[in-house]
């Protein structure tokens, strides 16, 4: 019994790591950062941001595979520390090559907590009898994220104003351990039988990867959601350019961000109503990124104020909680000595995808943010009514 509380209670710590992990009060003043701070062109900056998705694609298998043969818990505790330690590199010189060290770390930090995480949470459920709350803990954890961002971004740009821009920075070392001390008292779950022998990293590695190219549902979900992400993911560095152009000023683009992130919190404590309103979880996954799509359209065809914040909104809070969505559906089709491996696996094909779309996203922009939105908004749109998932597989 006291082993059963013990699972249950990782529920509400791995929300609290989430939530103190992802305070990143840097991204407030993220461009003012690299630009008057660390002395960067905006060449330089994207190019920082190509390094780190490039490494987060390279680590995250190999991270999801320690978690299944170190363990979730050594997993997060070592990726807490290591985001501590890339942000004191980080303000520690402003120097483009300093910043690209730090962004190795960073990209080992969030890998080693990415699929850990929900492979921890998920096999608590399981351990404490809990498994059918998959998909409303799963969405928790991700409403957790948002809520540290939104706290973060908010806090953040007072940081820069009284401290200097980077101030934020420095500050996202203490709740980064604050998230380590939090991840050394999780309790780690059984995902093996009793009695039996650990199978070596380079086994756990192979057998994940093997399981997961041979699960043709897995491929398949992963398949969508990784071009419907990467284009999604386009918003990320087109909103400040869309409310720039609107007439928005710099101060208050923390505001929408917020705002969009409170929206993705909302969708997401809801998904289990309008699985039942819509009558299926295929049209869930549909109508999300079709309503996306359309938000993203019609951002390319308006210059209001009013409407470019409303739709900016809208079009995070449909898009990207998708893939917390994705996740609950995925893991009924792994099994527990596999989970970080192959939900890694999943992700480094979705990072794959950004690596690949986000240098288009920016040719396309430099010709016209309005026209590339509305580009992006027909693929989202297209993605999903041309989807080949069937209610059957989202069930497992």
């Amino acid at each position: 019994m006291s082993a059963q509380r013990g699972y249950v209670a990782n529920l509400w710590k791995l929300m609290g790591i989430r939530l103190l992990f992802w305070m990143h009060f840097f991204a407030a003043v993220l461009i003012p950062f690299y630009t008057e701070w660390g002395g960067l062109r905006l060449s330089q900056v994207l190019f920082l941001n190509s390094w780190f998705m490039l490494w987060i694609f390279l680590l995250e298998v190999p991270t999801g595979t320690v978690a299944d043969f170190l363990g979730r818990k050594a997993s997060l505790m070592a990726g807490s520390v290591i985001a501590a330690a890339a942000a004191l590199l980080y303000v520690s010189k402003p120097d483009f090559t300093v910043f690209l060290a730090a962004e190795v770390l960073f990209a080992a930090a969030f890998t080693l907590h990415s699929g850990a995480d929900e492979a921890l949470a998920y096999d608590s459920l399981k351990a404490a009898g809990l498994e059918s709350g998959a998909k409303r803990t799963l969405a928790a954890l991700e409403s957790f994220k948002l809520g540290g961002i939104v706290a973060a971004t908010i806090a953040g740009g007072f940081m820069a104003g009284y401290f200097g821009y980077e101030a934020p920075m420095r500050f996202y070392v203490l709740p980064a351990l604050a998230a380590f001390a939090l991840a050394c008292t999780l309790q780690e779950p059984p995902v093996r039988a009793a009695g039996a022998s650990r199978p070596g990293y380079g086994a756990i590695l192979r057998e994940g990867a093997r399981f997961f190219a041979g699960n043709r549902v897995l491929l398949a979900m992963t398949a969508e959601l990784a071009v419907t992400n990467a284009l999604a993911w386009g918003l990320i560095w087109l909103f400040q350019p869309l409310l720039a152009a609107a007439g928005l000023p710099v101060a208050y683009y923390g505001v929408v961000h917020a705002a969009a992130c409170l929206g993705q919190i909302a969708f997401l404590s809801n998904v289990e109503r309008l699985e039942k309103l819509l009558g299926s979880k295929r049209r869930l996954l549909t109508a999300s990124v079709a309503t996306a799509g359309a938000a993203f359209v019609l951002l390319g065809l308006t210059d209001s104020l009013t409407a470019v914040a409303a739709l900016i909104v809208a079009g995070f809070t449909f898009s990207l909680p998708r893939a917390v969505i994705f996740s609950a559906y995925m893991n009924r089709h792994i099994p527990s000595d596999k989970r970080a491996t192959v939900l890694s696996a999943s992700s480094m094909c979705r990072t794959l995808a950004i690596v690949a779309v986000n240098p288009l996203i920016g040719l396309l922009a430099d010709w016209s943010v309005a026209n590339t939105m509305m580009i992006l908004g027909a693929g989202l749109v297209a993605g999903g009514l041309f989807s080949r998932l069937e209610e059957g597989q989202l069930e497992g």
